[in-house]
């Protein structure tokens, strides 16, 4: 697997861990409060999905920079790159969210 694919592949999958695992940390913890747990496993993965997408990309303003400059230079394979990790990233974040909603059953 070349570099490109294996940086798509674990920023989708650090983006997913976050916020699974973020998520059921949390709900662990609204057991031990007497709180409804996938309630707050649900609002927990809400606000985690945008801190696993700024994780997995290792912070935005590298990302933004290398936007900035391949624009602004008028090279766009870096730009393809880049919007291809924070797609990667967000899918495996929203993913993360769509599984907990199924698991846990709760609207929102």
């Amino acid at each position: 697997m070349d570099r490109f694919t294996s940086t798509v592949v674990l920023d989708f999958f650090v983006a997913f861990g976050i916020v699974l695992g973020g998520s059921l940390a949390g709900g662990a913890a609204a057991i031990l409060f007497h709180l409804p747990p996938g309630t707050t496993m649900m609002r927990l993965a809400d606000h985690l999905k945008i801190w696993g997408l700024v994780s997995a990309l290792g912070g935005t303003i590298d990302t933004l920079r290398v936007i900035e400059t391949g624009v602004l230079g008028g090279q766009l394979s870096p730009v393809a790159k880049q919007f291809t990790y924070l797609i990667a990233a967000f899918l495996g974040s929203h993913t993360a969210y769509l599984v907990l909603k199924a698991a846990t059953g709760v609207k929102t």
